[in-house]
């Protein structure tokens, strides 16, 4: 399996797994705390394939809802917006509270809405490169890396957001590679899911999935 992203993520050892398996390893414990969620980060380079694997998730756990970190990261710093997440959104959750917070960015822009979540969920993803990271991890629950080579990540962006976005997307790729490079936030997940499986799967009921490699395990 190709899989050679600059990052540095393992390319691991791929098998084939339902999405039910899949959802009962990263859930072991949801509902043993009826008073607040469970937090699942969902965690991967732009354009890996996060969010198609978070709406497969959402179809699958009743109940369930989706935070986007570019929602909370909106007109702020590509990734200094940990405690934006912390403040207005996961601690809110883990006491049980319903969520409705305007980021710092949306009251600077006058955008209207908010993140709301209602309270009762079962499971909140919280979806987005840099969910999983050190600094949040005393808050999340399991983490999911999904893992993608970069021709692909950068062929899904091209194709999703059209050339006009290739400065951005740039920008943002100077700023994202050294993050995750430092953090490893694939060392901590409690999964890794191929973003472009090449192993042989039924992609309507299966995920292609590999154990997280020891630390400082790199690509060769």
């Amino acid at each position: 399996m190709d899989m050679k992203p600059e990052v540095g993520e393992p390319a691991g050892l791929w098998h084939a797994e339902s999405l039910e398996g899949l959802v009962r390893r990263l859930l072991p414990a949801a509902g043993q705390r009826p008073n607040r969620p469970w937090i699942v980060a969902v965690d991967g380079r732009s354009g890996a394939g996060k969010t198609t694997l978070v709406d497969r998730l959402l179809a699958r756990v009743p109940d369930s809802d989706v935070v986007h970190t570019d929602d909370v990261a909106w007109h702020l710093s590509f990734f200094d917006w940990a405690d934006e997440l912390r403040d207005g959104v996961l601690e809110p959750l883990l006491q049980g509270d319903p969520v409705h917070y305007r980021p710092p960015g949306w009251v600077a822009r006058e955008r209207p809405g908010a993140i709301a979540l209602p309270a009762g969920r079962s499971v909140v993803w919280v979806e987005g490169s840099g969910s999983s990271r050190q600094a949040l991890s005393d808050l999340v629950d399991a983490s999911i890396w999904v893992q993608c080579d970069n021709l692909e990540a950068r062929r899904r962006l091209l194709a999703r957001d059209g050339q006009e976005e290739e400065d951005l997307h740039r920008e943002w790729e100077e700023q994202e590679i050294p993050f995750l490079l430092e953090d490893r936030p694939w060392e901590r997940a409690t999964v890794i899911v191929a973003g472009r499986p090449a192993l042989e799967h039924d992609p309507n009921t299966q995920v292609v999935t590999a154990q997280p490699a020891p630390p400082c395990a790199e690509i060769t």
